[in-house]
Protein backbone atom coordinates (compact mmCIF):
# COMPACT_ATOMS: atom_id res chain seq x y z
CA UNK A 1 0.00 0.00 0.00
CA UNK A 2 3.11 2.56 0.90
CA UNK A 3 4.37 2.23 -2.60
CA UNK A 4 0.86 2.59 -4.41
CA UNK A 5 0.73 6.04 -2.30
CA UNK A 6 4.36 6.70 -3.23
CA UNK A 7 3.14 6.35 -6.85
CA UNK A 8 -0.27 8.51 -6.39
CA UNK A 9 2.20 11.07 -4.80
CA UNK A 10 4.26 11.06 -7.55
CA UNK A 11 2.22 10.83 -10.56
CA UNK A 12 -0.09 13.97 -8.38
CA UNK A 13 3.36 16.10 -8.52
CA UNK A 14 3.98 15.60 -12.37
CA UNK A 15 0.45 16.18 -13.54
CA UNK A 16 0.10 19.40 -10.78
CA UNK A 17 2.89 21.73 -12.39
CA UNK A 18 1.82 24.87 -10.49
CA UNK A 19 2.65 26.27 -7.01
CA UNK A 20 0.05 26.33 -4.47
CA UNK A 21 0.65 30.04 -4.56
CA UNK A 22 -0.22 30.39 -8.16
CA UNK A 23 -3.19 28.34 -8.32
CA UNK A 24 -4.56 30.33 -4.77
CA UNK A 25 -3.70 33.38 -6.81
CA UNK A 26 -5.46 31.96 -9.86
CA UNK A 27 -8.45 30.69 -8.04
CA UNK A 28 -8.79 34.07 -7.44
CA UNK A 29 -9.52 35.28 -11.15
CA UNK A 30 -12.76 35.73 -12.68
CA UNK A 31 -11.36 33.01 -14.98
CA UNK A 32 -10.73 30.40 -12.86
CA UNK A 33 -14.48 31.12 -11.29
CA UNK A 34 -16.22 31.20 -15.01
CA UNK A 35 -15.29 27.89 -16.20
CA UNK A 36 -16.00 23.72 -15.42
CA UNK A 37 -19.23 22.04 -14.22
CA UNK A 38 -21.06 23.67 -11.18
CA UNK A 39 -22.96 21.42 -8.83
CA UNK A 40 -25.19 21.54 -5.88
CA UNK A 41 -26.34 24.79 -6.35
CA UNK A 42 -22.92 26.53 -4.58
CA UNK A 43 -22.13 28.19 -7.91
CA UNK A 44 -19.13 26.93 -7.44
CA UNK A 45 -17.58 24.39 -10.22
CA UNK A 46 -16.34 20.92 -9.48
CA UNK A 47 -12.19 22.11 -11.08
CA UNK A 48 -12.57 24.99 -9.03
CA UNK A 49 -13.72 23.14 -5.37
CA UNK A 50 -10.65 20.70 -6.63
CA UNK A 51 -8.01 23.60 -6.90
CA UNK A 52 -8.77 24.42 -3.34
CA UNK A 53 -8.09 21.29 -2.40
CA UNK A 54 -5.06 20.70 -4.27
CA UNK A 55 -3.75 23.99 -2.24
CA UNK A 56 -4.43 21.93 0.87
CA UNK A 57 -2.46 19.19 -0.24
CA UNK A 58 0.58 20.61 -1.77
CA UNK A 59 0.78 21.82 1.80
CA UNK A 60 0.52 18.94 3.92
CA UNK A 61 3.57 16.78 5.11
CA UNK A 62 3.20 13.11 3.41
CA UNK A 63 2.76 11.78 7.19
CA UNK A 64 -0.37 13.42 7.50
CA UNK A 65 -2.26 12.64 4.48
CA UNK A 66 -5.23 10.28 4.56
CA UNK A 67 -6.67 7.66 2.02
CA UNK A 68 -9.23 10.56 1.06
CA UNK A 69 -6.16 12.95 -0.10
CA UNK A 70 -4.81 9.96 -1.99
CA UNK A 71 -7.79 9.84 -3.69
CA UNK A 72 -8.37 12.86 -4.47
CA UNK A 73 -4.33 13.02 -6.08
CA UNK A 74 -5.66 10.08 -8.33
CA UNK A 75 -8.55 12.01 -9.46
CA UNK A 76 -6.35 14.83 -10.23
CA UNK A 77 -4.31 13.04 -11.90
CA UNK A 78 -6.77 11.69 -14.22
CA UNK A 79 -8.56 14.69 -14.72
CA UNK A 80 -5.89 16.21 -15.85
CA UNK A 81 -4.37 13.46 -18.28
CA UNK A 82 -7.76 12.77 -20.02
CA UNK A 83 -8.10 17.09 -20.29
CA UNK A 84 -4.07 17.32 -21.73
CA UNK A 85 -5.39 14.18 -24.30
CA UNK A 86 -8.58 16.02 -25.38
CA UNK A 87 -6.53 19.47 -26.03
CA UNK A 88 -8.21 22.67 -27.01
CA UNK A 89 -10.98 23.64 -29.02
CA UNK A 90 -9.18 26.66 -30.69
CA UNK A 91 -5.22 27.72 -31.39
CA UNK A 92 -5.30 30.54 -29.18
CA UNK A 93 -4.82 28.21 -25.90
CA UNK A 94 -3.22 31.29 -23.78
CA UNK A 95 -7.06 32.66 -23.07
CA UNK A 96 -8.68 29.05 -23.60
CA UNK A 97 -11.65 27.56 -21.26
CA UNK A 98 -9.78 24.56 -21.89
CA UNK A 99 -6.49 25.95 -20.26
CA UNK A 100 -8.41 27.72 -17.57
CA UNK A 101 -10.06 24.01 -16.70
CA UNK A 102 -6.56 22.84 -16.02
CA UNK A 103 -5.27 25.62 -14.35
CA UNK A 104 -8.31 24.94 -12.04
CA UNK A 105 -6.80 21.50 -11.35
CA UNK A 106 -3.27 22.57 -11.00
CA UNK A 107 -1.58 22.32 -14.07
CA UNK A 108 -0.90 25.16 -16.46
CA UNK A 109 0.08 23.38 -20.10
CA UNK A 110 1.74 26.74 -21.03
CA UNK A 111 4.20 26.30 -18.42
CA UNK A 112 7.49 24.66 -18.11
CA UNK A 113 7.76 21.99 -15.09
Amino acid sequence: MADDDKQIRDDFHEAVNMTAKELEKFLETDESKEVGQKSGGSGESTGHESGRRIVDLLGTKVADLTDDDHQHMEKVTGYVKRHLAQGPSKNDVEDSKWRYSLMNWGHDPLKDK
